[in-house]
């Protein structure tokens, strides 16, 4: 006895088909035309309106990811980008916009994400803005677990041999023991920082958007930014968003290129050099000392409970390069 479907034109038929949809377009990315049950493969189930509506909508919720990933010290954008997908399609429109090649741009799937970005950024930066705030030690040891974690990004990008050779040694030793001191006498939070500052530290952080493994809020953080901007959009102060966004745009323009001659000609003490940034940084998350407000163990919760948190993102960023990996060995 077996069992059938005969009636096509069913409510349940097209609910499925649709949701089959979704659940593919949603785990891959990709356009995927399932047939109606007691259909042929060749009819659509679904109109091309519904899937390219469908299809803003996912990468809206990409954007989303990234966008709550920039808010987080030691998250980086670029790895969630990467994570779900979107990372070279990305970086290459970027390019495009930024070289003036506007007709190959494509507008709907940059403005898609884009949106998902900003309602995540505007949406989330209250709770991160009082929880910085309000819980200075358990944050500083959220953060610290995650900004430690991130360091072996950069790192697994290089060959074993590539990271001991003596440039890339050096490089990475400069840039932890430069950044140790700067975050000395930066990681005190700005009240009122001036517009100019804004500028030149969005110029700055913005940077690490297209870098996998750097992360935006951090570099606010080191620089002693991060509770000041993100208050900033909390209190939707228009006049500091606006500058910042504007600072964004510049550093993005300028770092694009700069990052691909670098990446293209200095590949292996780039990368050792900004795994040193993030060792040297984390003397700017350190939780305990005279302004401490948490227990120890609360203190070493949240430092695991950050640890955990990276270390699913880098897993699931390594299962995925893997897979891409052997594919390609397929052709």
């Amino acid at each position: 006895m077996s069992l059938s479907v005969t009636d096509n034109q069913s409510p349940f038929n097209e609910r499925y088909a649709s949701l089959l949809t979704a659940v593919h377009m949603a785990t891959t990315g990709k356009h995927f035309l399932p047939a109606r049950l007691g259909q042929s493969p060749a009819t659509p189930a679904l109109s091309q309106v519904d899937f390219k509506f469908m299809q803003y909508i996912l990468n809206a919720i990409r954007g989303a990811l990234i966008g709550m990933a920039e808010l987080v010290p030691g998250i980086s954008g670029g790895t969630v980008a990467l994570i779900v997908g979107i990372y070279e399609r990305a970086v290459h429109n970027a390019n495009d916009l930024i070289s003036g090649r506007f007709k190959r741009v494509e507008w709907s799937f940059l403005v898609s994400v884009a949106v998902g970005m900003f309602i995540a950024v505007f949406a989330m930066s209250t709770v991160l803005s009082n929880f910085v705030e309000n819980h200075v030690s358990a944050s500083g040891a959220l953060f610290l677990g995650m900004v430690a974690v991130s360091i072996f990004v950069p790192l697994s990008m290089l060959s074993k041999q590539e990271r001991l050779r003596p440039s890339s040694i050096i490089a990475f030793v400069i840039a932890t023991i430069a950044i140790f001191f700067i975050t000395g006498f930066t990681s005190e939070p700005h009240e009122n920082p001036s517009l100019i500052v804004v500028f030149f530290a969005a110029a700055i952080a913005v940077c690490a958007l297209i870098l996998p493994g750097i992360s935006g809020s951090l570099i606010l953080l080191t620089m002693g930014l991060y509770q000041p901007i993100i208050g900033a959009v909390s209190d939707r102060d228009l006049g500091t968003i606006a500058v910042f966004a504007l600072g964004a745009l510049c550093g993005l323009a300028a770092f694009i290129k700069v990052l691909n001659f670098l990446l293209d000609h200095h590949r292996a003490p780039t990368l050792m050099a900004m795994a040193g940034f993030m060792l040297g940084s984390l003397r700017a998350l350190w939780p305990w000392g005279a302004d401490q407000d948490a227990s120890s163990g609360i203190i070493i919760g949240m430092f695991i409970i950050g640890t955990l948190i990276v270390s699913a993102f880098i897993f699931i960023d390594l299962k995925k390069a893997r897979a891409i990996d052997e594919r390609t060995a397929q052709k």
